[in-house]
């Protein structure tokens, strides 16, 4: 006889479920840190299809300016009487490094892009969502920050070199062109090129404050452009005023040689070299701090 055996197995699902869990806890999503904070702002920032054409319109408008005053001299020279020409070198050679024209659209071209890359993220509701997906939003702001102040620093240096190669190459035609290693060719180009890093920190700390497009850059343009030239320096307050500010500090930082009128009220290089300072230090704290304190949690 064949016996047949059927042997049934049985197929029992036990759950993992470790006896303590307390002893294994579910791994916490990892914190974003500061250079990661950085990337992100580093791609806000080019994402935008505007920012590359921006920066390389305001940075041709800015050399173009300056070439055309050393143009206008090369044109003229022939009819300077002797008192000018005794005077072009360094005093107006340097002028026509960087113009006062090519300084203005330098600032308002800083100022602008560093108010826009906090006013569009409010205007848009996009500050919401990046505040909801990182709570520390002192380190967002920081990182903003960080990456506005590098990529202007590189706008100014590029505008304020390229400037001073092409408008000394133009003078050298009539012999009166500044060398790189001019003693005071350095200063005046770190003063320019800074002049757009401290000029975009002033622009997002009125952002910040103001977070509507329009209102900011007219507040920006009375305070960066128009102010500086309502004031003069025949008395003590309005020349202190004047030196306070981002383009009279860089207006003082530019002049080289010893000017033909005397100011009555001079200031000294390392007094303009403070007001940068303080101005981008009070720019970073604004948009940092006061952002922080203004808004509601998500």
């Amino acid at each position: 006889m064949t016996t047949t055996e059927t042997t049934t197995t049985e197929t029992t699902t036990t759950e993992t479920t470790p006896a303590h869990p307390e002893l294994h806890p579910e791994p916490r999503p990892r914190r974003p840190r500061f250079h990661d904070l950085i990337a992100a702002e580093w791609i806000k920032l080019w994402s935008l299809r505007s920012t590359p054409w921006a920066f390389a319109v305001s940075t041709l408008l800015v050399v173009a300016i300056n070439a055309n005053a050393a143009v206008a001299d090369y044109h003229n020279w022939p009819g300077y009487p002797e008192g000018i020409r005794e005077l072009f070198v360094p005093i107006w050679a340097m002028r026509d490094a960087f113009t006062i024209g090519g300084a203005m659209v330098l600032m308002l071209a800083a100022a602008s892009i560093g108010a826009l890359t906090v006013v569009g993220e409010y205007s848009t509701g996009q500050i919401r969502t990046t505040f909801a997906a990182v709570p520390a939003r002192r380190s967002v702001l920081a990182a903003k920050t960080v990456v506005v102040t590098a990529v202007t620093t590189v706008f100014g240096a590029v505008a304020a070199v390229t400037s001073f190669a092409v408008t000394q190459a133009i003078l050298s035609g009539r012999n009166v062109g500044l060398p790189f290693d001019y003693p005071e060719a350095a200063r005046v180009m770190l003063a320019s090129a800074l002049l757009a890093p401290v000029c975009a920190l002033i622009g997002m700390a009125f952002g910040a404050l103001i977070r509507h497009t329009a209102t900011t850059i007219v507040t920006l343009t009375l305070l960066l452009l128009v102010l500086p030239s309502l004031l003069n320096e025949r008395r003590h307050a309005t020349a202190s005023l004047l030196h306070a500010l981002p383009q009279g500090a860089w207006a003082e930082l530019v002049t080289v040689g010893d000017s033909p009128v005397p100011e009555t009220y001079p200031t000294t290089i390392a007094g303009t070299w403070l007001v940068y300072g303080i101005w981008a230090l009070v720019a970073v704290t604004v948009t940092v701090l006061f952002a922080h304190h203004r808004d509601p949690a998500p």
